[in-house]
């Protein structure tokens, strides 16, 4: 196997796992947070997490070039305290990857947490648990399925980035070249065949992943 094509695959899964694991630990609160709250400021926090659904992914990859750039305030700000550069970088496509990806963690953990009884949770308080106990050792195991949802989509949909991670990192090989602008790239190049690998792979991958995921989500229900 040629070891530009393994890099880029590697970088894929990579960039998709670690996205897939902060936002695990993002999206969990922020679900449940909406899911209770009843503010009447939460369908704007509600239409900011859901923008990235129908924003083309290019105006959010622009917007963060401007915001992350060495010329920018914050950009600026990042290089010269913590020699942290954002642009053109593996720690750049996270952060886009944590923007773009957020919904896909957060909507169907939030309504995981919408379809739960109440009387679970009333009975958890009766019985002494504080809120965050009773979140971590009876809400989130009573919603196994949405939370698995979350965390497949949110890793699909990062695995198959392009305009996004194309704004703010560009196509560097071995640091932000993925398996998508690699794919875009060998095609411009004419290359069909090398195209045709990384497609297959990811096409796959995604077959391969939600089948697993509605078995595991079938057999969940099963013994709920």
């Amino acid at each position: 196997m040629d070891s530009g094509f393994a890099q880029t695959l590697l970088l894929t899964f990579q960039l998709a796992a670690v996205t897939t694991v902060l936002l695990l630990f993002i999206g969990v609160p922020l679900a449940f947070l909406l899911s209770r709250t009843q503010s009447r400021f939460k369908p704007i926090l509600e239409a900011l997490i859901s923008m990235p659904l129908v924003l083309p992914p290019t105006v959010l990859g622009f917007y963060l070039l401007l915001a992350f750039s060495p010329r920018s305030a914050l950009g600026n700000w990042l290089v010269e305290t913590a020699n942290i550069r954002l642009v053109f970088s593996f720690a750049g496509l996270v952060i886009g990857s944590l923007i773009y990806s957020l919904p896909f963690m957060v909507q169907p953990i939030q309504s995981g947490f919408e379809s739960l009884p109440k009387h679970l949770r009333e009975a958890s308080y009766s019985l002494g648990k504080s809120v965050w106990q009773t979140l971590l050792r009876v809400e989130l195991p009573n919603i196994k399925p949405a939370v698995l949802t979350g965390i497949v989509l949110a890793f699909a949909h990062t695995v198959g980035e392009f305009g996004v991670i194309l704004m703010i990192g560009g196509n560097i090989p071995g640091e932000t070249r993925v398996a998508s602008i690699a794919i875009y790239d060998e095609v411009e190049a004419l290359n069909y065949g090398m195209a045709n690998q990384y497609a297959l792979v990811l096409v796959l991958f995604a077959f391969t992943i939600l089948a697993l995921v509605y078995t595991i989500n079938r057999r969940m229900l099963r013994t709920a």
